[in-house]
């Protein structure tokens, strides 16, 4: 009995492997939580990841309107870390650190009725003011992602309020 089919395997240069594209000056091969290094005639400086996501998750929560920043589950924990004194600034944020450049990433909740897109470009550009002021680097993009809206009052357990049902 005769093979019909026309299987054919791949060769080398069809098959493409794919490699993550980075957003940020960052050379090939280079731990992206090493932070970034800045050399002077004087000695070097060197960033840690860590210390940029902090210094955006700050700026962020300057903004008029930024209720909280992450998602649901990240709140969740983080009031747990808030009522022991623990707070994460770094929570909602993720960002990418070059040799020059940064990038971040924002997750934030909005206070309701503060219009969504003023929020969001006034939290890109206090966190690219504040990147780049107090890092040196160049902020290449700020991304916003607004995953709720706070309403006032929605949280709360109020006594005062008369009960619907008897």
């Amino acid at each position: 009995m005769a093979d019909t089919t026309n299987a054919t395997t791949p060769t080398p240069a069809e098959v493409t492997t794919a490699t993550p594209a980075t957003r940020v000056d960052r050379p090939a091969g280079v731990n992206a939580a090493a932070g970034t290094t800045q050399t002077t005639n004087g000695g070097s400086t060197t960033i840690a990841d860590h210390v940029v996501a902090k210094v955006a998750g700050i700026a962020a929560r300057e903004v008029r309107g930024v209720y909280a920043l992450g998602g649901g589950g990240a709140r969740a924990f983080g009031a747990i870390r808030d009522a022991v004194n623990a707070t994460d600034l770094t929570q909602g944020v993720r960002v990418e650190v070059g040799q020059t450049q940064a990038a971040a990433d924002i997750t934030l909740v909005v206070e309701y009725p503060m219009p969504i897109h003023s929020v969001a470009a006034e939290v890109r550009s206090t966190v690219a003011g504040a990147i780049t002021r107090l890092t040196g680097l160049e902020v290449v993009e700020v991304n916003i992602e607004v995953n709720d809206i706070h309403v006032p009052g929605e949280d709360n357990d109020d006594d005062d309020t008369e009960a619907r049902v008897a």
